[in-house]
């Protein structure tokens, strides 16, 4: 299945029906984990895996060896398309060009969970089915958690945090076309001051910095904070948004 090629600093191999792109490190554990068919077969039937909140399930769990903390998901299309193909996509999925971005955005200073490597599969009509496998980021949570929170110190650190990740953003001129609170994980730090990393970075694409990028990556994160508010009940204020996006602009 000539499907991927390992970038830099990763290795390739075939498991049966599978294409593996993985760290090195983790290669034996893959191969251990493939044994119960896909990663995330192996991931949702551990008996100590953490199901994750999400539109679709998404498992936290230690990898055979216990070396690793890892998350493991599967792919799949969002919106009409979700409904019509679910996790099939044409060859070669989008898991290599989420490696080749991930690795991009962490070289240039973005901060994004480390992917660890991914598995592409055969499936029927020439289809494939793909499962991307990160390094766990521990006690972190997401960024509609903090919004929904009543302390308003708390809700001012997050945003101030993801205010930070969208000028890291714009410095390497990425774009990401679905930045909403679920695709920002905040990392807790001893000082109370969290930590923004970027999630679904598929979703990722790159320019030359500058206003209309921080502008359009901001106006999305605000749609959906918004949303939040009125959707979801999250406390956080129209005030504290707009200081939230004049802290962007004028950093």
């Amino acid at each position: 299945m000539a499907d991927t090629i390992a970038p830099p600093g990763f290795v390739a191999f075939e498991a049966g029906e599978a294409r593996i792109v993985c760290a090195p490190h983790v290669a034996d554990a893959v191969r251990e984990m493939l044994r119960a068919g896909t990663l995330y077969d192996y991931a949702r039937h551990d008996p100590d895996v953490r199901s994750l909140t999400g539109r679709i399930a998404v498992y936290a769990l230690t990898l055979p060896g216990g070396s690793e903390r890892a998350v493991v998901r599967r792919n799949h299309h969002g919106g009409l398309i979700g409904g019509l193909r679910s996790d099939l996509f044409l060859p070669p999925t989008r898991a290599p060009r989420e490696l080749r971005t991930s690795e991009k955005l962490r070289a240039q200073g973005v901060p994004t969970p480390a992917m660890l490597g991914y598995a592409v599969y055969r499936a029927a009509g020439g289809f494939r089915r793909a499962d991307i496998m990160t390094r766990e980021v521990p006690h972190a949570v997401d960024l509609s958690t903090p919004l929904k929170s009543e302390s308003a110190g708390e809700r001012v650190r997050a945003l101030s945090a993801a205010a930070c990740l969208i000028r890291e953003l714009n410095e390497a001129g990425a774009r990401h076309h679905d930045l909403n609170v679920k695709n920002v994980l905040l990392e807790p730090s001893e000082d109370l001051v969290p930590k923004a990393l970027v999630l679904d970075v598929d979703r990722v694409t790159f320019g030359r910095k500058g206003a209309d990028v921080l502008e359009q990556n901001l106006a999305r994160l605000l749609r959906s904070a918004r949303k939040w508010q009125t959707v979801h009940g999250a406390h956080v204020t129209d005030a504290e948004l707009d200081e939230f996006a004049a802290l962007v602009r004028n950093a």
